[in-house]
Formats: C-alpha cells, structure tokens, sequence
C-alpha cells in the first residue's frame, strides 16, 4: 500500500502514456522497441540516481554532461590515440570523473558556494577541456574490448540495461540502508537540526558530489563505448534530463524528499516520452516543448503538494 500511496500519480501517468502510445503506433509495444527504450534511458537514469542525491540535499549539478563527454573522450582517446589498453584507459576516465565530482564537492563545502554556481564553472571547464583533448573532432575506436562495454550483451540483454539494473540497486542501497543516506535526508531536510545532530555536512556533500562525478564518468565511458567514438559534443542537455527525472519521479527540488524508485520512474517516462515523438514523427523543436511542459506541470505539482504540507 505504501507504494501504491507513493507512486501511485506517476504511475497511472506512465500507464496512461503508454496505453495512448500503443494505440497511436503498434510498433510501440513490441519487445525491440521496449528493450530499445530501456537501452537509451540507461545514461540518463545512472545520472539521474546520482542527480537524486544531489537535489534532495538542496544542491545540483551542471556539470553531469561535460562530465560525461570529457570521460568518455579521454577514455576512447587513450586507446585510439595512445595505444592504452582498455582497461587502464576506462579505468583513468573512471578516476577523473570522480576527481571532479571530488572537486566539486570540496569547493562546494569549503566555500560555501552555491553548488548552482559551482558546477555551472566545471561544466564549462570540462566541455572545453573535452575539446581541447580532441581539437574538437571525434575519436573513433576500433578496439572491441572498449566498444563491448556499451553494445555487449549478457544472454538477451544489453550490458547498459545490466549496469542501470546495478546502480539501482547500489544507490537504493546506498540512500535507504546505510548511515550516509540517512545523513543526506537530515541534510536535505533541516540543515541546522542535522549540524545540532552533529552530522558532518561538508562530509555529506562531497560523498553527494563524489558519486556524482563517479557516475557521470560510468555513463560517459558506455555511451562512447556505444557510439564507437568519443565525442566532444556528446551529453550537452544531459543534465536537464537528469535533473527531470528526478523531479518527475517526486524529488522535491526544496529538499529532503525523494527516492531513488521514483527517479527511475521518472527516467522512464522521459524515455518513453522521447521514445514515442520519435515513433509519431514529432519534431525535435515540439518534443523540447512537450518535454518542459511535462517538466513545469511535474514541478508545480510538487510546490502545490508542499504548501498543503505545511498548511
């Protein structure tokens, strides 16, 4: 019953979409196209549990999609243009991903600078760092370990499909059963109550932004692996649909709130969302428009559930 009373307004949205979708399109429902879906939401949802965090300790993070294409780049150059093996190569991408995030973390606690401002900086910073590595041209790949890592499978499934599977897992773990998720929920919700408590609030931001950085260059390293090339120019708006679905999925942007269920909920809405304007030949112009709609109609429901709370 608590999940039905949690999830169940977004829910009955995602059913009713799907129910339109299938009738517009009958290639909607197939198994490729559900499979297909679940495949393209798996970057976005990996950023989005990361993003989860974030928001619901009142911060954001800009900075996910540069994050991401410089990661992935450097990942796909190493290999390409240096001769490193994959390994060693996902590896280093992994470990600046995560230095970042670490970074952000650390200037976003030490300083109190809003972490809007902060991030806004890095993702600045890495795009051109991206370009910069690359003169601004893709890096193609031929090295089938690397490109395994984004279009394998495991039997019928698709590795991105495994790896959303397992961050699911992990950061549900992670939000729900362990002393640092109870720690990021106090700090969300009552910021000077979880100091009185004695929690360490710049710990809890830099463990927020480290996970964010780490994920970021995870999604970044698959989605080039994917594309066979590392590409300057890929994950610009990432960070929009990161931040919407979380907010889809009943994170409050005021803090405190939100789950890592609902977020992958919200993910999928954006996919399918996405999935089925490509199906009916939307245009790219309409889709940005239905997509913000959706995103401002999610955002106003959240404020109006939060003044009947306080009243």
């Amino acid at each position: 019953m608590g999940y039905v009373k949690r999830y169940g307004g977004i829910l009955i949205g995602f059913i009713t979409m799907c129910i339109a979708l299938s009738i517009l399109s009958p290639v909607f429902l197939t198994a490729s196209n559900i499979l297909n879906v679940l495949r393209q939401i798996s970057t976005n949802a990996i950023l989005a549990f990361g993003m989860t965090f974030a928001i619901i300790i009142c911060g954001i993070d800009l900075s996910v999609g540069s994050v991401l294409a410089l990661s992935g780049t450097l990942s796909a150059g190493l290999i390409t243009l240096s001769g490193i093996p994959t390994p060693i190569a996902v590896l280093i991408g992994l470990t600046l991903g995560t230095l970042i995030g670490l970074l952000n973390g650390v200037i976003i606690a030490k300083t109190g600078l809003p972490a809007f401002i902060v991030t806004l900086c890095t993702m600045l910073m890495a795009r051109g760092a991206a370009y910069v590595y690359t003169d601004g041209m893709p890096v193609r790949t031929i090295e089938e370990s690397f490109n395994f890592i984004g279009n394998g499978y495991l039997g019928p499934i698709p590795l991105p499909i495994i790896y959303m599977a397992a961050f699911f897992v992990f950061t549900t773990i992670l939000l729900n059963k362990t002393k640092f998720g109870r720690h990021v929920y106090a700090v969300g919700g009552n910021v000077d109550a979880a100091k009185f408590s004695g929690i360490d609030i710049q710990k809890v931001q830099i463990g927020v932004f480290t996970l964010l950085g780490f994920s970021s260059a995870f999604a970044g390293i698959v989605l080039c692996a994917r594309m066979y090339s590392g590409q300057p120019t890929v994950g610009q708006g990432f960070e929009m649909d990161a931040i919407a679905a979380s907010v889809l999925g009943g994170t409050s942007m005021s803090g405190g709130i939100g789950t890592i269920g609902g977020t992958m909920i919200g993910a999928l809405i954006i996919g399918v969302l996405n999935n089925g304007l490509n199906i009916l030949n939307v245009s790219s112009f309409w889709q940005s428009i239905i997509k913000g709609a959706v995103i401002l109609t999610a955002v106003y429901v959240d404020s109006v559930k939060k003044r009947k709370e306080i009243k």
